[in-house]
Parts: structure tokens; C-alpha cells; sequence
């Protein structure tokens, strides 16, 4: 590790108690639950910082039939909520909290998220077919039937068929919201 990271690290180290407190306060877990999941993550990741590449590595290995790279990096973004290019056990902590324990309208907030790409509060077809194209990629060939080069731009149609209920062009997240909660 280069001092960089033990720098960044330091911090979270020395302040440890007081981290796992605001992290309960944040989340949903447990403290047992956080205290494994830190373990699992430091195991994982020992400096206590992920980088874009290392996430993407880690991903991947879940799909070794198709190429995740693409998918992994909107994750990646989805989770670096401070936006600084690295995760740190409380960005994943407080993640996963909202996708696995959080009510309704907070993991539609954060699928949104993870679809508007640029982060310009709307999703459009544009953003949507990275997202479907990054989708397709990773499944691979693991697809029966097998789809054809059409089928992310047809998903998009669908998508916004559904989804944009004023005909703009973009889906707010409450034409999200509303859609998914019908």
C-alpha cells in the first residue's frame, strides 16, 4: 500500500468504536452483523479501501460466463456515495443496508440512482442502454434463448413505455416511483 491509503486508513482505524456507533445509527444491521460484514470486507480488502479495479475484480467473479466490467463500474458508483473513487467499509456497509434492509422507496431511490448514470437527476435512454448493454454483457451466453444484438435497445422501449408517464423523454424518480410502487 502506498502511503496514500494508510493515510485515508488511519483515521477509520484510530476511531474505530466511534465509527461502528454512527454506523449503526446509519444502517440496519446489527452490531454482530457489521462486525462480520468488516471482517468479510477486510479479509477481502485489507487496506480498508477498494478501488474501482479491485471491486470490478471482485464482481466479475460472480459472472465468469459474461463480462461485468461495465456493470461493476455503475455499481461502484452506485456505492461511492462521497464520489471520492474508493469504497470504504462504511460506503458498502451503508449500501448494502438500503438494498437489504431498507424500506421500499429507499432501494427505488438508490435502483435510480444506479440508472442515472450521469447524475443529473433523470434518467434517459441513453443512460438506461448503458446500463441494459452493461446487463446483456455480463449475462453472457448464459441467456436462453440466446438475444440478439436488439434486445437492450428493445428493453429500453419497454422501460420508458412504462416508466415516462408525461412523454418528455426522461424519468423523474417519482414517474419511477410510481410505476414501480403500481
Amino acid at each position: 500500500a502506498d502511503s496514500g491509503d494508510a493515510d485515508v486508513e488511519l483515521p477509520s482505524v484510530r476511531h474505530q468504536p466511534e465509527g461502528l456507533e454512527q454506523l449503526l445509527a446509519r444502517t440496519n444491521f446489527t452490531k454482530t452483523e457489521l462486525q462480520s460484514l468488516y471482517r468479510g470486507f477486510k479479509n477481502e480488502c485489507p487496506s480498508g479501501l477498494v478501488d474501482e479495479e479491485t471491486f470490478t475484480l471482485i464482481y466479475s467473479r460472480f459472472f465468469p460466463q459474461g463480462d461485468a466490467t461495465s456493470y461493476a463500474h455503475f455499481l461502484f458508483d452506485a456505492f461511492d456515495a462521497d464520489r471520492n473513487g474508493a469504497l470504504c467499509f462504511q460506503d458498502f456497509a451503508v449500501g448494502l443496508s438500503v438494498l437489504l434492509r431498507g424500506t421500499e422507496r429507499q432501494k427505488l431511490k438508490w435502483t435510480f440512482d444506479l440508472y442515472d448514470v450521469n447524475k443529473d437527476g433523470y434518467v434517459t435512454k441513453e443512460d438506461m442502454l448503458e446500463i441494459m448493454k452493461s446487463i446483456y454483457a455480463m449475462m453472457g451466453r448464459c441467456t436462453e434463448p440466446a438475444l440478439g444484438a436488439s434486445a437492450p435497445a428493445q428493453h429500453v422501449e419497454l422501460f420508458f413505455q412504462k416508466m415516462d408517464r408525461n412523454r418528455d423523454g426522461v424519468v423523474t424518480f417519482e414517474e419511477f416511483l410510481a410505476t414501480c410502487q403500481e
